[in-house]
Protein backbone atom coordinates (compact mmCIF):
# COMPACT_ATOMS: atom_id res chain seq x y z
CA UNK A 1 0.00 0.00 0.00
CA UNK A 2 1.14 3.20 -1.22
CA UNK A 3 1.92 5.84 1.47
CA UNK A 4 -1.31 7.90 1.34
CA UNK A 5 -1.64 11.70 2.65
CA UNK A 6 -3.19 15.00 2.21
CA UNK A 7 -1.12 18.04 3.70
CA UNK A 8 -3.32 20.93 4.13
CA UNK A 9 -0.63 22.73 5.69
CA UNK A 10 1.08 24.37 2.37
CA UNK A 11 -0.63 25.87 0.00
CA UNK A 12 -1.21 24.27 -2.46
CA UNK A 13 -1.26 21.17 -0.78
CA UNK A 14 0.65 18.06 -1.33
CA UNK A 15 -0.90 14.91 -2.15
CA UNK A 16 0.29 11.40 -2.36
CA UNK A 17 -2.01 8.43 -3.37
CA UNK A 18 -4.61 10.50 -3.15
CA UNK A 19 -7.38 12.78 -4.70
CA UNK A 20 -9.24 15.40 -2.74
CA UNK A 21 -12.60 17.40 -3.74
CA UNK A 22 -14.20 18.87 -1.01
CA UNK A 23 -17.52 21.37 -0.10
CA UNK A 24 -18.35 24.03 2.09
CA UNK A 25 -14.73 25.04 2.70
CA UNK A 26 -12.10 27.67 2.60
CA UNK A 27 -8.74 27.62 1.97
CA UNK A 28 -6.63 29.14 4.71
CA UNK A 29 -2.46 29.40 4.52
CA UNK A 30 -1.99 26.58 6.91
CA UNK A 31 -5.37 24.59 6.75
CA UNK A 32 -8.69 23.32 5.25
CA UNK A 33 -11.41 25.16 7.21
CA UNK A 34 -14.94 23.23 6.97
CA UNK A 35 -17.85 24.63 7.62
CA UNK A 36 -21.18 23.36 9.16
CA UNK A 37 -22.11 20.46 6.18
CA UNK A 38 -18.86 20.71 4.79
CA UNK A 39 -17.04 17.77 3.62
CA UNK A 40 -14.10 16.45 2.10
CA UNK A 41 -13.24 13.36 0.10
CA UNK A 42 -10.09 11.48 -0.22
CA UNK A 43 -10.07 8.94 -2.50
CA UNK A 44 -6.87 6.75 -2.55
CA UNK A 45 -6.00 3.38 -3.82
CA UNK A 46 -5.35 -0.10 -2.41
CA UNK A 47 -3.48 -2.23 -4.72
CA UNK A 48 -4.63 -5.21 -6.02
CA UNK A 49 -3.50 -8.47 -4.27
CA UNK A 50 -2.44 -6.47 -1.21
CA UNK A 51 -3.57 -7.73 2.17
CA UNK A 52 -3.92 -5.19 5.31
CA UNK A 53 -4.97 -7.01 8.13
CA UNK A 54 -5.44 -3.72 9.90
CA UNK A 55 -5.35 0.11 9.17
CA UNK A 56 -5.21 3.94 10.84
CA UNK A 57 -6.80 6.77 9.71
CA UNK A 58 -4.79 9.57 11.28
CA UNK A 59 -6.35 13.15 11.20
CA UNK A 60 -4.74 16.28 12.36
CA UNK A 61 -6.83 19.50 13.38
CA UNK A 62 -6.05 23.12 14.68
CA UNK A 63 -7.69 23.74 17.88
CA UNK A 64 -10.98 22.09 19.29
CA UNK A 65 -13.31 23.47 16.47
CA UNK A 66 -16.06 21.50 15.83
CA UNK A 67 -16.76 18.04 16.03
CA UNK A 68 -16.28 15.37 12.89
CA UNK A 69 -17.86 12.51 11.47
CA UNK A 70 -15.21 10.19 9.53
CA UNK A 71 -16.29 7.29 7.27
CA UNK A 72 -14.10 4.97 4.98
CA UNK A 73 -16.17 3.61 2.39
CA UNK A 74 -19.82 4.70 3.71
CA UNK A 75 -18.94 2.52 6.75
CA UNK A 76 -18.60 5.29 10.45
CA UNK A 77 -15.62 5.10 12.12
CA UNK A 78 -16.20 7.74 14.35
CA UNK A 79 -19.42 10.11 14.36
CA UNK A 80 -18.93 13.89 15.90
CA UNK A 81 -15.33 13.08 17.20
CA UNK A 82 -15.00 16.16 19.36
CA UNK A 83 -11.09 17.22 20.04
CA UNK A 84 -10.54 18.33 23.76
CA UNK A 85 -10.51 21.57 24.73
CA UNK A 86 -7.85 21.99 26.52
CA UNK A 87 -5.25 23.53 23.45
CA UNK A 88 -4.56 26.71 21.58
CA UNK A 89 -6.58 27.82 18.75
CA UNK A 90 -3.66 26.88 16.61
CA UNK A 91 -2.11 23.92 18.16
CA UNK A 92 -2.41 20.66 16.18
CA UNK A 93 -4.09 17.67 17.55
CA UNK A 94 -3.98 14.23 16.21
CA UNK A 95 -6.66 11.95 16.17
CA UNK A 96 -5.75 8.17 15.24
CA UNK A 97 -8.63 5.63 14.08
CA UNK A 98 -7.91 2.01 13.83
CA UNK A 99 -9.24 0.55 10.55
CA UNK A 100 -10.67 -3.52 10.18
CA UNK A 101 -8.49 -4.80 7.16
CA UNK A 102 -12.19 -5.92 5.59
CA UNK A 103 -13.30 -2.20 5.28
CA UNK A 104 -10.79 -1.84 2.95
CA UNK A 105 -11.24 -2.55 -0.71
CA UNK A 106 -9.04 -3.63 -3.33
CA UNK A 107 -8.76 -0.60 -6.00
CA UNK A 108 -10.32 2.53 -5.41
CA UNK A 109 -11.56 3.88 -1.37
CA UNK A 110 -12.74 6.66 -0.23
CA UNK A 111 -12.34 8.54 2.95
CA UNK A 112 -14.79 11.29 3.83
CA UNK A 113 -14.18 13.35 6.66
CA UNK A 114 -17.35 15.75 7.67
CA UNK A 115 -18.21 18.67 10.06
CA UNK A 116 -21.99 18.02 10.80
CA UNK A 117 -24.71 19.88 9.45
CA UNK A 118 -25.92 22.48 12.38
CA UNK A 119 -22.79 21.88 14.63
CA UNK A 120 -21.03 25.00 15.54
CA UNK A 121 -17.54 26.80 14.59
CA UNK A 122 -15.02 25.75 12.49
CA UNK A 123 -13.53 22.73 12.23
CA UNK A 124 -9.49 23.11 10.66
CA UNK A 125 -8.08 20.57 9.02
CA UNK A 126 -4.50 20.30 8.78
CA UNK A 127 -3.23 16.73 7.59
CA UNK A 128 -4.98 12.92 7.02
CA UNK A 129 -3.19 10.06 6.47
CA UNK A 130 -3.89 6.47 5.62
CA UNK A 131 -1.19 3.54 6.57
CA UNK A 132 -0.89 0.28 7.29
CA UNK A 133 -1.07 -0.98 11.26
CA UNK A 134 2.16 -2.12 10.85
CA UNK A 135 4.17 0.93 9.93
CA UNK A 136 1.31 3.47 10.73
CA UNK A 137 4.16 6.19 10.38
CA UNK A 138 5.09 5.76 7.03
CA UNK A 139 2.77 8.47 5.55
CA UNK A 140 4.10 11.10 8.08
CA UNK A 141 8.02 10.54 7.03
CA UNK A 142 6.91 10.80 3.25
CA UNK A 143 5.00 13.39 4.08
CA UNK A 144 7.79 15.13 5.95
CA UNK A 145 10.07 14.52 3.85
CA UNK A 146 8.02 15.87 1.18
CA UNK A 147 7.68 19.26 3.50
CA UNK A 148 11.19 18.93 3.71
CA UNK A 149 12.05 19.26 -0.07
CA UNK A 150 10.34 23.21 0.10
CA UNK A 151 13.60 24.34 2.31
CA UNK A 152 13.46 27.56 1.47
CA UNK A 153 11.06 29.49 4.18
CA UNK A 154 9.69 32.88 4.48
CA UNK A 155 7.42 34.08 7.64
CA UNK A 156 5.51 37.40 8.34
CA UNK A 157 6.59 38.72 11.54
CA UNK A 158 5.62 40.58 14.49
CA UNK A 159 7.24 41.88 17.73
CA UNK A 160 6.08 43.12 21.03
CA UNK A 161 7.25 45.03 23.85
CA UNK A 162 6.95 42.75 27.04
CA UNK A 163 4.26 43.79 28.90
CA UNK A 164 2.72 45.32 26.07
CA UNK A 165 -0.79 43.97 24.48
CA UNK A 166 -0.06 45.06 20.50
CA UNK A 167 2.42 43.11 17.96
CA UNK A 168 3.77 45.55 15.57
CA UNK A 169 4.87 44.07 11.91
CA UNK A 170 8.75 43.43 11.40
CA UNK A 171 10.66 42.49 8.77
CA UNK A 172 10.00 39.31 6.92
CA UNK A 173 12.02 36.07 7.99
CA UNK A 174 13.91 34.19 5.34
CA UNK A 175 15.86 31.42 6.07
CA UNK A 176 17.19 28.41 3.88
CA UNK A 177 19.25 25.53 5.84
CA UNK A 178 20.65 22.12 4.55
CA UNK A 179 23.35 20.19 5.01
CA UNK A 180 24.27 17.95 2.32
CA UNK A 181 25.77 15.09 3.40
CA UNK A 182 23.01 12.33 3.26
CA UNK A 183 20.38 11.55 1.42
CA UNK A 184 17.60 12.65 4.05
CA UNK A 185 17.02 16.71 5.01
CA UNK A 186 15.71 18.05 7.86
CA UNK A 187 14.37 21.58 8.51
CA UNK A 188 15.19 23.45 12.00
CA UNK A 189 13.27 23.07 14.83
CA UNK A 190 15.49 25.78 16.77
CA UNK A 191 16.81 29.01 14.88
CA UNK A 192 19.59 31.79 16.50
CA UNK A 193 21.59 34.44 15.08
CA UNK A 194 23.35 37.31 15.59
CA UNK A 195 23.92 40.13 13.23
CA UNK A 196 26.95 42.40 12.23
CA UNK A 197 25.15 45.34 14.31
CA UNK A 198 24.96 43.16 17.33
CA UNK A 199 21.38 42.73 16.90
CA UNK A 200 20.25 38.95 18.10
CA UNK A 201 17.60 36.42 17.63
CA UNK A 202 16.02 33.02 19.00
CA UNK A 203 13.39 31.03 17.79
CA UNK A 204 11.05 27.56 18.15
CA UNK A 205 9.33 26.78 15.20
CA UNK A 206 6.30 24.80 15.15
CA UNK A 207 6.83 21.05 13.61
CA UNK A 208 4.95 21.88 10.45
CA UNK A 209 6.28 24.94 10.14
CA UNK A 210 3.21 26.53 10.64
CA UNK A 211 4.59 29.54 12.76
CA UNK A 212 7.52 30.15 15.16
CA UNK A 213 7.63 31.70 18.65
CA UNK A 214 11.13 33.40 20.11
CA UNK A 215 12.57 36.45 21.15
CA UNK A 216 14.34 39.55 19.53
CA UNK A 217 17.07 41.63 20.72
CA UNK A 218 17.66 45.03 18.32
CA UNK A 219 21.38 47.02 18.33
CA UNK A 220 20.74 49.09 21.09
CA UNK A 221 19.71 46.50 23.46
CA UNK A 222 15.72 46.97 23.10
CA UNK A 223 14.04 43.12 23.85
CA UNK A 224 10.66 42.34 22.15
CA UNK A 225 8.87 38.60 21.64
CA UNK A 226 9.27 37.97 18.32
CA UNK A 227 6.30 35.63 16.29
CA UNK A 228 6.05 34.72 12.96
CA UNK A 229 2.87 32.95 10.61
CA UNK A 230 4.08 31.42 7.26
CA UNK A 231 4.32 33.68 3.89
CA UNK A 232 5.75 31.24 1.50
CA UNK A 233 7.71 28.22 1.28
CA UNK A 234 9.99 27.08 -2.18
CA UNK A 235 12.16 24.29 -3.75
CA UNK A 236 15.44 25.54 -3.38
CA UNK A 237 16.58 27.74 -5.64
CA UNK A 238 13.31 28.77 -5.77
CA UNK A 239 13.05 31.71 -3.28
CA UNK A 240 16.82 31.63 -2.76
CA UNK A 241 17.76 33.87 -5.67
CA UNK A 242 18.71 37.21 -4.63
CA UNK A 243 19.09 36.60 -1.38
CA UNK A 244 22.26 36.63 0.74
CA UNK A 245 22.89 33.05 0.27
CA UNK A 246 26.08 31.33 1.75
CA UNK A 247 27.55 28.15 -0.08
CA UNK A 248 30.26 26.24 1.86
CA UNK A 249 32.36 23.21 1.06
CA UNK A 250 32.70 21.76 4.40
CA UNK A 251 35.01 19.28 6.82
CA UNK A 252 34.59 17.58 10.19
CA UNK A 253 37.47 17.35 12.64
CA UNK A 254 37.95 14.04 14.32
CA UNK A 255 40.95 13.58 16.87
CA UNK A 256 42.52 16.27 14.98
CA UNK A 257 41.80 15.09 11.27
CA UNK A 258 39.89 16.82 9.14
CA UNK A 259 37.50 15.13 6.91
CA UNK A 260 34.77 16.06 4.04
CA UNK A 261 31.42 16.37 5.18
CA UNK A 262 29.54 17.83 2.16
CA UNK A 263 27.96 21.06 1.32
CA UNK A 264 25.53 23.85 3.78
CA UNK A 265 23.77 25.60 2.22
CA UNK A 266 22.84 28.84 4.99
CA UNK A 267 20.46 31.97 4.14
CA UNK A 268 18.97 33.72 7.07
CA UNK A 269 17.68 37.70 5.94
CA UNK A 270 15.28 39.11 8.85
CA UNK A 271 15.50 42.53 7.21
CA UNK A 272 18.30 43.97 9.18
CA UNK A 273 21.94 43.48 9.38
CA UNK A 274 23.83 40.77 7.64
CA UNK A 275 24.26 37.79 10.07
CA UNK A 276 27.79 36.79 11.33
CA UNK A 277 26.71 33.84 14.07
CA UNK A 278 23.83 31.02 13.23
CA UNK A 279 22.69 28.38 15.53
CA UNK A 280 20.16 25.68 14.74
CA UNK A 281 18.92 22.42 16.09
CA UNK A 282 17.07 20.04 13.05
CA UNK A 283 14.24 17.77 13.32
CA UNK A 284 16.31 14.96 13.58
CA UNK A 285 18.09 16.16 16.57
CA UNK A 286 21.26 17.22 14.99
CA UNK A 287 22.33 20.66 16.85
CA UNK A 288 25.30 22.89 14.88
CA UNK A 289 26.70 26.60 15.74
CA UNK A 290 28.90 28.29 12.82
CA UNK A 291 30.69 31.66 12.72
CA UNK A 292 31.16 33.27 9.72
CA UNK A 293 34.39 34.73 8.69
CA UNK A 294 37.86 33.87 8.62
CA UNK A 295 38.91 30.81 10.84
CA UNK A 296 41.85 32.34 12.24
CA UNK A 297 39.92 35.68 13.45
CA UNK A 298 38.73 38.70 11.74
CA UNK A 299 42.04 40.61 10.92
CA UNK A 300 41.74 43.79 9.64
CA UNK A 301 38.95 45.68 7.75
CA UNK A 302 39.62 46.22 4.23
CA UNK A 303 37.21 49.46 3.21
CA UNK A 304 34.82 48.86 1.05
CA UNK A 305 35.93 50.98 -2.40
CA UNK A 306 34.00 54.25 -3.57
CA UNK A 307 30.27 53.92 -4.68
CA UNK A 308 29.93 53.62 -8.27
CA UNK A 309 27.06 54.62 -10.11
CA UNK A 310 24.90 51.57 -10.91
CA UNK A 311 21.83 53.17 -12.31
CA UNK A 312 22.65 51.87 -15.46
CA UNK A 313 21.71 48.30 -14.59
CA UNK A 314 18.32 49.43 -13.87
CA UNK A 315 16.07 47.43 -16.33
CA UNK A 316 12.42 47.82 -14.96
CA UNK A 317 10.92 51.06 -13.89
CA UNK A 318 6.97 51.52 -12.94
CA UNK A 319 5.20 53.90 -11.25
CA UNK A 320 1.70 54.00 -9.14
CA UNK A 321 0.96 57.10 -11.58
CA UNK A 322 2.56 58.74 -14.28
CA UNK A 323 1.84 61.83 -17.30
CA UNK A 324 1.87 60.02 -20.06
CA UNK A 325 0.09 62.40 -22.45
CA UNK A 326 3.11 64.58 -21.86
CA UNK A 327 5.58 62.24 -21.87
CA UNK A 328 6.43 63.23 -18.29
CA UNK A 329 6.82 59.28 -17.59
CA UNK A 330 8.96 57.49 -15.24
CA UNK A 331 11.54 56.46 -17.63
CA UNK A 332 12.81 59.54 -17.55
CA UNK A 333 13.92 59.65 -14.21
CA UNK A 334 16.99 57.10 -15.51
CA UNK A 335 17.80 59.48 -18.10
CA UNK A 336 20.56 62.55 -17.99
CA UNK A 337 18.16 65.55 -19.68
CA UNK A 338 16.13 67.64 -18.05
CA UNK A 339 13.11 65.39 -18.75
CA UNK A 340 11.02 64.73 -15.40
CA UNK A 341 8.30 62.33 -14.18
CA UNK A 342 4.82 63.79 -12.60
CA UNK A 343 2.38 61.55 -10.91
CA UNK A 344 -1.43 63.04 -10.45
CA UNK A 345 -1.14 61.99 -6.73
CA UNK A 346 0.51 63.94 -3.21
CA UNK A 347 1.73 60.21 -2.87
CA UNK A 348 3.50 57.71 -5.26
CA UNK A 349 5.38 54.47 -5.46
CA UNK A 350 8.14 53.97 -8.27
CA UNK A 351 9.74 50.60 -8.14
CA UNK A 352 13.12 49.68 -9.94
CA UNK A 353 14.43 46.42 -10.89
CA UNK A 354 18.00 45.54 -10.96
CA UNK A 355 19.29 43.46 -13.36
CA UNK A 356 21.10 41.71 -10.74
CA UNK A 357 21.24 42.03 -6.91
CA UNK A 358 22.67 45.28 -5.10
CA UNK A 359 23.62 46.51 -1.97
CA UNK A 360 22.75 50.52 -2.82
CA UNK A 361 24.71 52.33 -0.25
CA UNK A 362 24.03 55.68 -1.70
CA UNK A 363 20.92 57.37 -4.13
CA UNK A 364 20.45 60.55 -5.46
CA UNK A 365 17.37 62.42 -6.40
CA UNK A 366 17.07 65.55 -8.49
CA UNK A 367 14.35 67.79 -8.04
CA UNK A 368 12.07 69.12 -11.06
CA UNK A 369 12.12 71.98 -13.37
CA UNK A 370 8.59 73.47 -11.85
CA UNK A 371 6.42 73.99 -9.08
CA UNK A 372 8.28 72.98 -5.48
CA UNK A 373 5.35 72.33 -3.60
CA UNK A 374 5.18 68.94 -6.20
CA UNK A 375 8.77 68.14 -4.36
CA UNK A 376 9.01 64.52 -2.13
CA UNK A 377 9.20 65.76 1.44
CA UNK A 378 8.66 62.29 2.95
CA UNK A 379 9.68 58.81 1.50
CA UNK A 380 11.01 55.46 2.19
CA UNK A 381 13.72 54.00 0.17
CA UNK A 382 12.78 49.91 0.17
CA UNK A 383 14.44 46.69 -0.68
CA UNK A 384 12.86 43.23 -2.39
CA UNK A 385 14.20 39.81 -3.25
CA UNK A 386 10.64 38.93 -4.40
CA UNK A 387 8.46 42.26 -5.37
CA UNK A 388 6.15 41.06 -2.54
CA UNK A 389 8.00 41.62 0.76
CA UNK A 390 9.60 44.88 1.18
CA UNK A 391 12.23 46.38 3.63
CA UNK A 392 12.59 49.98 4.45
CA UNK A 393 16.18 50.29 4.01
CA UNK A 394 16.34 54.55 4.13
CA UNK A 395 13.50 56.83 5.41
CA UNK A 396 13.48 60.66 5.35
CA UNK A 397 10.88 63.33 6.57
CA UNK A 398 11.10 66.89 6.26
CA UNK A 399 13.43 67.14 2.97
CA UNK A 400 13.19 70.35 1.14
CA UNK A 401 15.08 70.91 -2.31
CA UNK A 402 16.37 74.77 -2.61
CA UNK A 403 16.28 75.08 -5.86
CA UNK A 404 15.03 73.32 -9.31
CA UNK A 405 16.86 70.97 -10.66
CA UNK A 406 19.03 70.41 -7.17
CA UNK A 407 20.50 67.02 -6.72
CA UNK A 408 20.52 65.69 -2.89
CA UNK A 409 22.49 62.62 -2.00
CA UNK A 410 21.02 60.26 0.49
CA UNK A 411 23.70 57.46 2.39
CA UNK A 412 21.93 54.36 3.41
CA UNK A 413 23.07 53.54 6.93
CA UNK A 414 23.42 49.53 6.62
CA UNK A 415 22.95 48.69 2.79
CA UNK A 416 21.80 45.01 2.17
CA UNK A 417 21.16 43.29 -1.44
CA UNK A 418 18.50 43.95 -3.31
CA UNK A 419 17.64 42.94 -6.66
CA UNK A 420 14.02 45.33 -6.46
CA UNK A 421 13.87 48.81 -4.72
CA UNK A 422 10.99 50.87 -4.32
CA UNK A 423 10.60 54.24 -3.50
CA UNK A 424 7.79 55.24 -1.93
CA UNK A 425 6.97 58.97 -1.49
CA UNK A 426 3.98 59.43 1.29
CA UNK A 427 4.23 62.97 1.38
CA UNK A 428 4.77 66.08 -0.96
CA UNK A 429 4.94 70.23 -0.29
CA UNK A 430 1.46 70.28 -0.37
CA UNK A 431 0.55 69.84 -3.89
CA UNK A 432 -1.86 67.18 -5.41
CA UNK A 433 0.70 66.46 -8.08
CA UNK A 434 4.31 65.03 -7.56
CA UNK A 435 7.46 65.16 -9.62
CA UNK A 436 11.14 64.06 -9.72
CA UNK A 437 13.88 64.92 -12.86
CA UNK A 438 16.21 62.14 -11.97
CA UNK A 439 16.82 59.05 -9.56
CA UNK A 440 20.47 57.91 -9.45
CA UNK A 441 21.49 54.72 -7.54
CA UNK A 442 25.23 54.25 -6.14
CA UNK A 443 26.72 51.09 -4.52
CA UNK A 444 30.04 50.48 -2.85
CA UNK A 445 32.80 48.52 -4.53
CA UNK A 446 33.28 45.25 -3.20
CA UNK A 447 36.99 44.27 -2.13
CA UNK A 448 38.62 41.42 -3.87
CA UNK A 449 39.13 38.62 -1.16
CA UNK A 450 42.83 38.71 -0.04
CA UNK A 451 44.56 35.98 -2.00
CA UNK A 452 46.69 34.81 1.23
CA UNK A 453 42.85 33.96 2.88
CA UNK A 454 42.99 30.25 3.13
CA UNK A 455 41.24 29.63 6.69
CA UNK A 456 37.77 28.19 6.50
CA UNK A 457 35.17 30.65 5.86
CA UNK A 458 33.08 29.42 9.11
CA UNK A 459 34.23 27.83 12.07
CA UNK A 460 31.98 26.47 14.35
CA UNK A 461 30.83 22.44 15.95
CA UNK A 462 28.07 20.47 15.06
CA UNK A 463 26.53 17.38 16.97
CA UNK A 464 24.11 14.58 16.24
CA UNK A 465 21.66 13.98 18.64
CA UNK A 466 23.48 11.51 21.29
CA UNK A 467 26.57 12.19 20.45
CA UNK A 468 29.71 14.22 21.17
CA UNK A 469 30.26 17.28 19.53
CA UNK A 470 32.66 17.62 16.49
CA UNK A 471 34.73 20.05 14.62
CA UNK A 472 32.85 21.97 11.75
CA UNK A 473 34.30 24.49 8.86
CA UNK A 474 33.87 25.34 5.70
CA UNK A 475 35.15 27.09 2.75
CA UNK A 476 32.95 29.51 0.80
CA UNK A 477 32.03 28.05 -2.79
CA UNK A 478 31.33 30.88 -5.32
CA UNK A 479 28.25 29.78 -7.82
CA UNK A 480 24.55 30.81 -8.80
CA UNK A 481 22.53 32.12 -5.85
CA UNK A 482 25.60 32.54 -3.97
CA UNK A 483 26.69 35.89 -2.56
CA UNK A 484 30.41 34.79 -3.28
CA UNK A 485 30.81 35.57 -6.76
CA UNK A 486 31.21 33.15 -9.38
CA UNK A 487 31.60 33.63 -13.15
CA UNK A 488 29.93 35.84 -14.73
CA UNK A 489 29.76 36.90 -18.39
CA UNK A 490 32.43 38.77 -20.48
CA UNK A 491 35.23 38.33 -17.29
CA UNK A 492 38.45 37.03 -17.99
CA UNK A 493 39.07 33.33 -17.77
CA UNK A 494 41.51 33.70 -14.51
CA UNK A 495 38.99 34.98 -12.57
CA UNK A 496 36.48 32.11 -13.13
CA UNK A 497 39.13 29.91 -11.32
CA UNK A 498 37.80 29.66 -8.03
CA UNK A 499 34.18 28.51 -8.93
CA UNK A 500 35.85 25.77 -11.23
CA UNK A 501 37.82 24.61 -8.37
CA UNK A 502 35.83 25.70 -5.28
CA UNK A 503 32.91 24.01 -6.91
CA UNK A 504 34.57 20.85 -8.03
CA UNK A 505 35.82 20.26 -4.84
CA UNK A 506 32.98 20.83 -2.65
CA UNK A 507 30.46 18.75 -4.78
CA UNK A 508 33.10 16.05 -5.52
CA UNK A 509 36.45 15.57 -3.29
CA UNK A 510 35.86 13.05 -1.23
CA UNK A 511 39.49 11.30 -1.10
CA UNK A 512 42.96 11.29 -2.49
CA UNK A 513 42.39 10.07 -5.79
CA UNK A 514 39.38 13.09 -6.18
CA UNK A 515 42.05 15.41 -5.41
CA UNK A 516 44.50 14.36 -7.43
CA UNK A 517 42.12 14.60 -10.46
CA UNK A 518 41.50 18.12 -9.45
CA UNK A 519 45.10 19.01 -9.20
CA UNK A 520 45.55 17.59 -12.45
CA UNK A 521 42.47 19.54 -13.82
CA UNK A 522 43.85 22.94 -12.25
CA UNK A 523 47.40 22.47 -14.22
CA UNK A 524 45.16 22.19 -17.52
CA UNK A 525 43.34 24.72 -16.83
CA UNK A 526 46.28 26.95 -15.58
CA UNK A 527 48.29 25.92 -18.95
CA UNK A 528 45.40 26.59 -21.27
CA UNK A 529 44.36 30.03 -19.41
Amino acid sequence: MEPVFADFSITPAQLSNAVVAHHRCGIAPSHLALGAGGHIRLDFTVGEGEEVAEAVVRVTVLGAGAPMDVLLNGKALAEELAMPGDGGHSDPQVTVLSVPGELLAAGDNLLEIRNPEGAEGLLRLRAVTVDPAHDRERSERAMAARAAGRSVVAFTTEVRAPGSTAWQPASRLLFHIESIDSGERALPAHLSWRGTDGSEAAIGLRADLSGFLGHRTTAEGAVTEYRGSPADRWAYPEGAVGAPLHRFSTEEGHDGTWSPSGELRLLLDDGGAPVERVSWTDRRGTTASVVLGSADGPGPTEPAGEPRDITRTVVGIEASDEFDVVGEVAENLLGKSWSKWLANDETAELDFTLERPAAISVYRLTSANDAPERDPQDWELQGSHDGGHWTTVDSRTGERFRQRHETKEYSVASPASYARYRLSITCNHGSDQTQLSRVQFLAAEVPAARPTRSAADFTGYRAPRGGDPVGYRGTSVPGPWSDVPGREEGKEAGQALPQLLAGDLGDTARGLDDAARLIGKLAAYLKNS
